[in-house]
């Protein structure tokens, strides 16, 4: 039910976009001024929840590491691992490196599965990696392909991106080979989630959501691209963007409605982005358990949350309670007869 809500939510949200587009003839909406208050909806909330984490203390050393072989004395000839266990600021930065790039924690990840018998067992969970990356390396080169439509000339960096990217020359237009291997991707993904019980499970909204959607972004694309009667002349559509681009939008004729819902499903994706999951884009930047090098045998790092507190010592404590103690027969430190020795030994010297 989860996922069919979910579903339920982002075909509303396509209804509404070729109701407004088509039927009520409201393109200016959908094409200037929900686009804009995406981009504003996004900008401010990553910043917003970039700056809250940062603000967020800290107040332990809590890198994760691969086992427990960290920089130490060098009397001890230990097995330091400089990536799995930095100790160094270059180490952290290796680490964060391939962690960002090539999503290395997920690589070294294992599933767990429950066989007949009643035993567990530990097997290699390489197929989500795989398919992690070609989904963000594919999203990441949509994306950038897609820069061409705001920029005037098209940076050249860009046209070869899009001609390796069309380099099978299959279908006409040529079929980029990224808009396959998204949905590839996305189908794997989603797949995962229904027929492994325990992703299932734990499976929320939050977690479909945002698949359907870029789904729903992709297929629409293809459609204005590939299929006749959803094909659409992409020199308006230059012409919007780059209107919106320069800050003088203009809705011109002849925008096909299908570019109206794949432009208002990606203007909902990004309004939606600050506060779902898809923050993990920047979240893993400040997130200590990777961004802290383990130097805690090396340095003393003292709690930001300390402050100074009043102290109540032992010694102050029998000098309080002295004579009940010994009333009592608890053993003191300092006899009475000894104290008050001292107290008129101090009250001399005050005279």
């Amino acid at each position: 039910m989860k996922a069919i809500n979910s579903l339920i939510l982002v075909l509303a949200l396509i209804v509404i976009a070729m109701l407004g587009a088509g039927a009520l003839g409201i393109e200016y909406l959908f094409g200037v001024i929900i686009p804009y208050l995406a981009v504003f909806i996004f900008i401010v909330g990553f910043i917003t929840k970039m700056v809250g984490w940062g603000k967020s203390a800290v107040p332990f050393r809590i890198p994760t590491t691969c086992g427990q072989a960290t920089k130490s004395l060098p009397m001890f000839k230990d097995k330091w691992s400089r990536l799995d266990n930095p100790g160094t600021k270059l180490g952290t930065i290796g680490r964060m490196f391939l962690e960002v790039v090539l999503f290395r924690s997920l690589f070294r990840n294992t599933r767990v599965e429950l066989h007949p018998g009643q035993y567990i067992a530990y097997s290699s969970s390489k197929w989500l990696w795989i398919f992690a990356l070609i989904f963000h390396y594919t999203f990441l080169i949509i994306v950038i392909r897609h820069l061409r439509f705001f920029t005037e000339p098209i940076p050249g960096v860009i046209v070869f991106l899009d001609q390796v990217d069309s380099m099978l020359q299959i279908l006409v237009p040529p079929l980029f080979i990224s808009s396959a291997l998204i949905l590839v991707a996305l189908g794997y993904l989603l797949l995962r989630r229904f027929f492994v019980p325990s992703m299932r499970y734990i499976s929320q909204p939050a977690d479909y959501v945002p698949l359907f959607l870029i789904i729903s972004i992709v297929v629409s694309g293809m459609l204005m691209r590939y299929v006749g009667p959803f094909k659409t002349d992409l020199m308006p559509v230059k012409e919007l963007a780059m209107g919106l681009v320069q800050f003088s939008p203009t809705v011109p004729e002849g925008i096909g409605l299908t570019f109206y819902v794949h432009f208002f499903l990606f203007s909902v994706l990004l309004m939606y982005f600050p506060f779902s999951k898809l923050m993990h884009m920047g979240g893993v930047f400040l997130s200590p358990t990777r961004n802290l090098p383990n130097d805690s045998r090396e340095k003393h790092h003292p709690n930001p949350w300390n402050y100074p507190v009043k102290l109540h010592t032992y010694e102050d404590y029998e000098n309080d309670f002295r004579e009940k103690m010994v009333e009592a027969d608890l053993p003191v430190e300092k006899p009475l007869e000894e104290m008050a020795e001292e107290t008129s030994e101090n009250d001399e010297k005050k005279e």
